[in-house]
């Protein structure tokens, strides 16, 4: 495989998309983050040579649902469309992969690692090396996804600022699932602190030692936490246990 031509190729695909648009800038930039992190956890699992730049092809296009997403909805969220699903289709129903990669040889591992890389919980991938990128790019994903949470405007992520996030509820039903140490459902969110506190559960779905190594040194969760100023005292009250809770899981 060849990184240097599936990202020219990558780039030009991008002409197609107003590139200004502060969420479609947001996840180009976000998709090389993810190869980024890519390359680490595979170097970190001391994978092949080959393993590692598999991985960093999946970070690569692991998204590419995304920005026809963004063409036709303006929104990020996952009932305008299943982007994971939708960027395996043309990938390889409509047979676009082979502008990013000629050879046939890795298909069922990007196919698998694509698709399910935005799902709930992983299941059902049985082949081990299938499974090691899906594992992969969901780690790599949610890596990135905390610098995302860091330096992007929350205006563009939640649609309000940090101060209006802060004076919402989370609702019990969102807390309750947090609180079981698990990742929240996305059609149980309502207000904005649901959505912030969703980003904050995606650490209970990490894979990888070397994954909660880049978390733990970065200080990932205490800093996404921090972020937010909670005018709301139950929020803040329940932010408190929040990073307790994830600082210890961490």
């Amino acid at each position: 495989m060849n990184l240097d031509y599936a990202m020219q190729r990558f780039e030009q695909y991008l002409d197609h998309y107003e590139r200004k648009n502060d969420k479609v800038r947001l996840k180009i930039v976000h998709t090389y983050g993810v190869m980024k992190r890519s390359r680490q956890i595979g170097e970190g699992l001391k994978l092949s040579k080959e393993d590692i730049e598999l991985g960093q092809l999946i970070g690569l296009l692991h998204d590419i649902g995304r920005f026809e997403q963004l063409k036709r909805f303006d929104s990020f969220e996952p009932g305008t469309m299943d982007h994971a699903a939708f960027g395996a289709e043309i990938l390889f129903a409509e047979g676009m992969i082979r502008e990013f990669v000629k050879e046939d040889v890795w298909d069922k591992i990007i196919y698998t690692a694509i698709k399910k890389h935005s799902d709930f919980k992983l299941q059902g991938v049985e082949d081990e090396r299938e499974l090691l990128h899906a594992r992969m790019i969901r780690d790599a994903d949610k890596l990135d996804n905390c610098r995302v949470k860091l330096e992007d405007a929350v205006e563009t992520l939640l649609g309000v600022s940090a101060a209006e996030a802060g004076s919402t509820e989370i609702t019990p039903i969102v807390f309750k699932q947090f609180m079981k140490k698990e990742s929240i459902r996305s059609e149980t969110r309502r207000t904005k602190m649901d959505y912030w506190i969703s980003y904050l559960a995606y650490f209970f779905d990490i894979n990888y030692t070397v994954s909660r190594d880049i978390i733990r040194k970065e200080r990932f969760a205490e800093r996404i936490i921090d972020r937010i100023p909670y005018s709301n005292q139950q929020t803040a009250r329940q932010m408190k246990q929040v990073k307790e809770i994830l600082v210890n899981w961490i």
